[in-house]
């Protein structure tokens, strides 16, 4: 790791630039509409509600998998107004329910419905037909590892935000 810190700091200017420019450019084409191709009936932040939702009630029994809207937001790292967006969508569509304890005071909370458990379960049969071939062709271990380093990435790209106060 500190080998390619230190290759990635003796490069000059215009290189850096470069990857700069690349690595906006692989978010972008990692972001981009393929995925939705692939999910049928919903978007890409709603499939992800939905599939939180549903590991959240699969481990969950007690509570009967809901989660509340903070938490919701908090784990997309968008806005509470933006999550209560999709999450309106969701609700309008049938597949999540929307409620809170007592007079809300706490935070209001979402559970996914039969309706929305049959769709992710679809869907997971589509992210399967995608994704599995991709998955073959890239390899396990290369996918994981990416992931991997990603996830990394994404914590230096939080941590560098949050000390410029951004």
């Amino acid at each position: 790791m500190e080998n390619n810190i230190e290759k990635i700091t003796n490069l000059n200017e215009h290189e850096i630039d470069r990857l700069y420019h690349e690595l906006t450019y692989r978010r972008y084409m990692l972001n981009k509409d393929k995925l939705s191709k692939a999910l049928k009936d919903v978007h890409i932040p709603e499939y992800i509600i939905l599939y939180k939702l549903m590991e959240k009630k699969e481990s969950d029994s007690i509570y009967g998998g809901r989660l509340y809207l903070h938490e919701v937001s908090d784990e997309m790292s968008i806005s509470i107004t933006e999550t209560s967006k999709v999450v309106k969508k969701l609700e309008s569509k049938g597949f999540v329910e929307w409620s809170h304890d007592g007079d809300g005071s706490s935070g209001t909370y979402i559970s996914i419905t039969s309706k929305g458990i049959e769709l992710v379960v679809r869907q997971e049969d589509n992210m399967h037909k995608y994704y599995g071939h991709i998955i073959e062709k890239f390899g396990r271990e290369n996918l994981i590892q990416l992931l991997k380093l990603m996830k990394q990435l994404e914590t230096v790209i939080d941590s560098e935000y949050e000390e410029a106060g951004l």
